[in-house]
């Protein structure tokens, strides 16, 4: 936990490692942070519950996990605001029967007055702040920001997909977590039947929504071969109209070439040899004029695109 990324005093640590246990601290809380986890793992442990990190899987996930003790309409965690607090990869988790349940375990955050001086943020009960001289305070500004507070909670989750269920626990100064880890553990045990039924339901749903899906797919999939089935008739009667306009002009020209021919045969022997070169020259350029070459290259529909749903 202590391989972080480099972080402000008193801020959230952010370790390089992703694949760790649910716990976000900072440094000063890190001690407490992991003995609470540890009495938490133990005390599941002792009932036959491994706590572990989940595996990779598509229906198994970590929720959102809100830091603040006092659930706030804005969230100002950070010097400037935009630091980001370190998650890991994947929920830690234990399993009851077939219900699998999620745990964190977060230091929360608490909004403070920051004061700032000579380029950074001090929280304003400081020992630094206290000790400045007024006039050490010319240039400095004070904002309110969330900061974590030394108190931990504990959220237990379901960290299956769609399944909404959540249950926490947080210090309080007549009832530290310390003292309550053996009533999380029971009251866990005792959400057993309500997260299954919910997790049954929420099978029961995705598979309607799965049905509804295929539904709406096979509707788009006859829809498309539809509109293929009419683009190919529509394309093949437009080539069939084209290939009568050539077989047409075909024929004029055949008819051309067949009466040059004929009167070839009433001009003298000089200007027929010349003339014959002449018009082999134009059968030449003019290329194939055989009709039945346009009706083998004309496709029906059938061949542009045959339906996937037609009746056998």
């Amino acid at each position: 936990m202590r391989k972080s990324r480099s972080v402000k005093d008193g801020e959230f640590l952010r370790p390089y490692k992703r694949l760790l246990p649910d716990l976000i601290s900072s440094e000063g809380a890190l001690p407490r942070t992991l003995r609470i986890a540890n009495a938490l793992y133990l005390a599941l442990d002792e009932r036959g519950y491994r706590v572990h990190i989940a595996p990779q899987s598509d229906d198994i996930g970590r929720i959102h996990v809100s830091e603040q003790e006092v659930a706030l309409k804005d969230r100002k965690y950070g010097r400037y605001y935009s630091s980001g607090i370190w998650g890991p990869d994947r929920p830690t988790i234990f399993y009851i029967d077939n219900v699998p349940i999620g745990l964190a375990v977060t230091e929360m955050t608490e909004r403070v007055t920051m004061r700032y001086v000579n380029g950074d943020y001090y929280r304003e009960d400081s020992k630094l702040v206290r000790s400045m001289k007024p006039w050490q305070m010319t240039h400095s500004w004070t904002t309110e920001q969330d900061m974590p507070s030394g108190r931990l909670r504990i959220i237990a989750y379901s960290p299956k997909k769609g399944v909404e269920w959540s249950a926490r626990w947080q210090d309080a100064q007549e009832q530290p977590l310390e003292k309550v880890i053996s009533t999380i553990v029971e009251t866990l045990q005792a959400s057993h039947d309500h997260i299954l039924k919910l997790m049954i339901a929420e099978d029961a749903a995705e598979a309607r929504r799965k049905r509804e899906r295929a539904e709406e797919w096979e509707r788009y999939e006859r829809r498309e071969d539809a509109r293929k089935v009419a683009q190919a008739l529509s394309d093949s009667r437009q080539q069939l109209a084209e290939t009568i306009e050539k077989w047409a002009k075909a024929m004029a020209v055949e008819r051309f070439f067949a009466d040059a021919e004929e009167r070839l045969n009433n001009l003298d022997n000089e200007r027929r040899q010349r003339l014959e070169e002449r018009l082999e020259l134009a059968r030449a350029m003019m290329g194939s004029i055989d009709p039945m070459d346009f009706i083998e290259n004309w496709q029906a529909p059938d061949e542009r695109y045959r339906s996937k749903y037609r009746e056998v």
